[in-house]
């Protein structure tokens, strides 16, 4: 152990490494602040690069670049009331608000410490959880790999999307798109219409830049806002007002902690769920409720905290059950293969040395988002100034020569221009994308773990409830698939009862 940690301190000290950070640091930090770009996005483009990195550094700069861009979303909707990213749209009316009232160094100040302390709040909890579930996950069958995958799948289905319906087409549509190639089980051919090209499935990568990044060129450029409106903020730095605010506020930013550990945990959920459930939490609580909306700095501190807390736990099932928190997430599972990785129980032992500087690299960017933070904030309106006309075709560029450099297979620039087609006309019509890409991630793995189970159970469904894990997890996804009809149920219940 103490040789992995030399080992993982001397990469993270490689000069190499430490200008990968920073860059990371400064692309998620852009990418973050302009609206409409999302940091899931921003690591599609990133993969292309993260080619041709050691694990290590590779690792530091999507750890970086995650931290850096969800705070960057903060930014723009104090601004201009547009959220950089979804993380960031729970508390925007209050940070517009604030920014209104001549507040916006300290609204974004704010942001900076409530992030940073998040951050760090989730980046225990993921050295402390992951060693811990990893013992425990290595006593998990294929029972269990099969109910985890279909537990995550149900939650982006029924939870974390504003529509049940529209979320389980997504996430059906994914899991058909997993099933392209060659059959895992009994090596048939499946949807591939004869084109050797799709005989080893669809490509993930193509298919993630294509849905996230293609599919915002196309998005911009036909609602033709190339421009956008912002407001000045404030000269001079807000750091110690920013302090004592947040600490004003400690027992929302510790509720918020929590709250943002546990959303992150649960597959399928995502930052921007913790934020939030911690918004609403906050309210609940708040001896001032007539504030949230017109201008709440509790709402801020408490939902800021937990969507920063919420990034590293996600990243706990992702490692140990290889099961992604969400669309970043099924992102991080993709570059982990493709540097020869498979997450799961046996990562911690097989590769402790690249876990363990995942695990400084939290604290570093959660450390250095403070005073890059503060540099942001000075800049923000020089970032907001940049024109959708110029940015566009540069996204464009690099969608596809991202696709193109995985493979280097003109087959593959194809497949994401029509993946950000599919993608487009999906968001236009309010159908979730991030449910696709996990579909793509976890079909594989639930069809694996399913053909292996019924082989075992020789048909038997009721041997898929006779271990006491699989039978909580496939509890807890039946209950999962029936929430949505409880509101329906207690209003119908209501109904007959007044009636009678």
């Amino acid at each position: 152990m103490l040789d992995a940690i030399l080992q993982s301190l001397a990469a993270l000290a490689n000069p190499t490494t430490i200008l990968v950070i920073l860059l990371a640091s400064l692309y998620g930090l852009f990418i973050g602040s302009i609206p409409g770009l999302t940091v899931t996005m921003a690591v599609a483009l990133f993969v292309p690069f993260a080619f041709f990195l050691d694990p290590i550094p590779a690792m530091a700069a999507i750890v970086t670049l995650q931290a850096m861009g969800i705070f960057a979303g903060d930014i723009p909707g104090a601004l201009i009331r547009m959220p950089g990213t979804p993380a960031s749209a729970a508390y925007t009316d209050d940070s517009y608000a604030l920014s209104q009232q001549g507040q916006a160094r300290l609204v974004l100040g704010v942001d900076v410490i409530a992030s940073a302390l998040g951050g760090l709040i989730g980046a225990v909890a993921l050295i402390i959880g992951a060693s811990a579930l990893a013992e425990f996950a290595l006593t998990f069958s294929s029972y269990e790999f099969f109910w985890l995958a279909v537990l995550g799948l149900s939650s982006t289905a029924f939870i974390a999307v504003a529509s049940p319906i529209k979320g389980l087409v997504s996430v059906v549509l994914g899991l058909f798109i997993s099933t392209i190639g060659i059959d895992i089980t009994l090596g048939f051919q499946r949807f591939t219409f004869g084109n050797p090209n799709l005989m080893g499935g669809i490509s993930f990568i193509p298919a993630m830049i294509g849905l996230f990044g293609m599919s915002e060129v196309i998005r911009t450029v036909l609602r033709g806002e190339m421009h956008l409106a912002y407001a000045k903020v404030e000269t001079g730095t807000a750091f110690w007002e920013s302090i004592r605010e947040v600490w004003r506020y400690r027992i929302n930013a510790l509720r918020g902690g929590i709250i943002g550990l546990v959303s992150g945990v649960l597959p399928g959920a995502g930052a921007d769920i913790g934020a939030w459930l911690a918004y609403g939490s906050a309210k609940r609580f708040s001896k001032e409720p007539e504030k949230f909306g017109k201008g709440s700095m509790e709402a801020i501190v408490e939902a800021g905290v937990a969507n920063n807390s919420d990034l590293a736990a996600e990243w706990i099932p992702t490692l140990v059950f290889g099961i992604p928190g969400d669309a970043f997430t099924a992102v991080v599972i993709g570059i982990l293969m493709l540097k020869g990785m498979r997450p799961g129980p046996a990562i911690l032992h097989d590769y402790t040395n690249v876990l363990i500087a995942i695990y400084v690299t939290f604290i570093i960017a959660n450390l250095l988002m403070i005073p890059f933070g503060f540099l942001a904030i000075r800049a923000s309106s020089y970032l907001l100034r940049v024109p959708r006309n110029v940015l566009m075709p540069a996204i464009l560029m690099m969608c596809i020569v991202g696709a193109y450099a995985i493979n280097n297979d003109l087959f593959d620039v194809g497949l994401m221009l029509l993946m950000g087609v599919l993608g487009f006309v999906l968001e236009a019509n309010g159908f979730p994308v991030a449910p696709i890409i996990l579909g793509l991630v976890l079909g594989p793995l639930l069809e694996q773990n399913f053909m292996i189970s019924l082989i075992k159970s020789e048909g038997n469904l009721a041997l898929f409830f006779s271990r006491p894990v699989s039978m909580i997890l496939g509890t807890l996804t039946l209950i999962v698939w029936v929430s949505p009809l409880l509101p329906k149920l207690r209003q119908r219940l209501t109904t007959l009862n007044t009636n009678h």
